[in-house]
């Protein structure tokens, strides 16, 4: 009895040494801290040391996993492995001025505990798509900032005094952190133009113009050529516009209702106004009719489909403006918020009016609700 028992436990040993280690899905994380923010992560991955997980659910709700843990996907869920970076690249404040850059250096906001939604957790919930590559974050960091400077929300005039600077910094800071949840660690000047040669591009924009009075046969060759790359699909651009809207607004309305406001009777009326106006386009979104339907079982034309999905990308372009003026409202403290309101309701206004369109069945129906 007593070998037997040593037996067994010898055994037992030797399948415990014999035992193989838990094989890891492949995956590629050499890119990430680099190149990329952001990559599919399989389930089952072991997440890298200095990355973290981030899990969504169909509904937008996100979930981290710290680094080290083994990553279980739940029913219905995606996940990422996302480096916190710090990341540089630069970016082009004014399209006219290639030679004027901004070399900014950022990083992933950390893990706030007092947030439900982690801001750049909503980004690759509603944005993202697969990969979060750092030049396609950077075009997209670029493109917000020359709106808002285009639109006068950011001034950033030549021979900037410091105290300009701050202003601009303070206005910059804000932006990058309400808009994607990133936070600008280092933000300078540079000199682009060795790097942007003016001239080149001024050639480049006379060579397209030629080419506009090529013959029309050559015309419409080359834009079949073009077309796989500059294809407007429909379905596509309403199914992510809607994807922002459904996932984005809730989270925007929050925001806005947790504002600092002055204790005045009057504004208090105008922010619940606000904020009632945002829900009822949140319930708007949630409730669109399917993009090819005009009514159950009824087929819409396509030439009304894409008047649709062009509604669609004009809400989500107003939602790119809130979160910008969400932003300035951040950082305007004891100023007048005039101006501000007054905005908002602009983009409000923006919001129902695309949103209605886009529920509408005929750019005819359309027509009659204005009126």
């Amino acid at each position: 009895m007593l070998g037997s028992l040593i037996k067994s436990t010898l055994q037992g040993t030797l399948q415990g040494r014999l035992r193989l280690p838990h094989r890891q899905p492949e995956f590629d994380a050499t890119r990430l801290g680099s190149v990329a923010i952001a990559l599919p992560a399989p389930n089952g991955l072991t997440v890298p040391l200095a990355c973290a997980a981030v899990l969504v659910d169909r509904v937008g709700r996100s979930r981290r996993q710290a680094a080290g843990s083994r990553i279980a996907v739940l029913e219905g869920e995606t996940a990422w492995c996302v480096h916190p970076g710090p990341y540089a690249c630069e970016l082009l404040p004014f399209a006219g001025a290639p030679e004027i850059g901004l070399r900014v250096h950022f990083a992933i906001d950390a893990n706030d505990p007092r947030a439900t939604h982690q801001r750049f957790d909503l980004f690759l919930a509603s944005e993202a798509g697969c990969t979060v590559e750092l030049a396609g974050f950077a075009e997209l960091a670029q493109t917000a900032l020359q709106r808002e400077l285009a639109q006068g929300n950011l001034e950033l005039p030549p021979c900037t005094t410091l105290e300009e600077w701050n202003a601009f910094r303070s206005g910059f800071n804000q932006l990058m952190y309400t808009r994607f949840g990133v936070t600008v660690d280092d933000c300078v000047p540079v000199d682009l133009g060795a790097a942007n040669d003016y001239a080149a591009m001024l050639d480049a924009r006379l060579a397209a113009r030629l080419d506009a009075v090529k013959p029309a046969a050559a015309r419409e060759q080359a834009a079949t050529a073009a077309a796989p790359q500059e294809a407007f699909v429909p379905a596509c651009e309403d199914g992510r516009a809607l994807r922002r809207l459904f996932l984005e607004l809730p989270c925007l309305m929050c925001a806005v209702r947790m504002a600092v406001m002055p204790a005045d009777q009057g504004r208090f009326r105008q922010h619940q106004e606000l904020l009632r106006r945002l829900d009822l386009v949140s319930l708007s979104v949630g409730t669109m009719p399917a993009l090819e339907l005009a009514a159950p079982g009824q087929p819409l034309a396509q030439d009304e489909q894409l008047r649709r999905a062009r509604h669609s990308r004009r809400a989500a372009a107003a939602l790119d403006e809130a979160w910008a003026l969400l932003a300035r409202l951040k950082v305007a403290g004891e100023a007048p918020l005039d101006a501000l309101f007054d905005e908002a309701d602009r983009i409000v206004a923006n919001l129902e009016t695309e949103a209605g369109a886009r529920r509408a069945v005929s750019a005819r129906e359309v027509e009659l609700e204005e009126a």
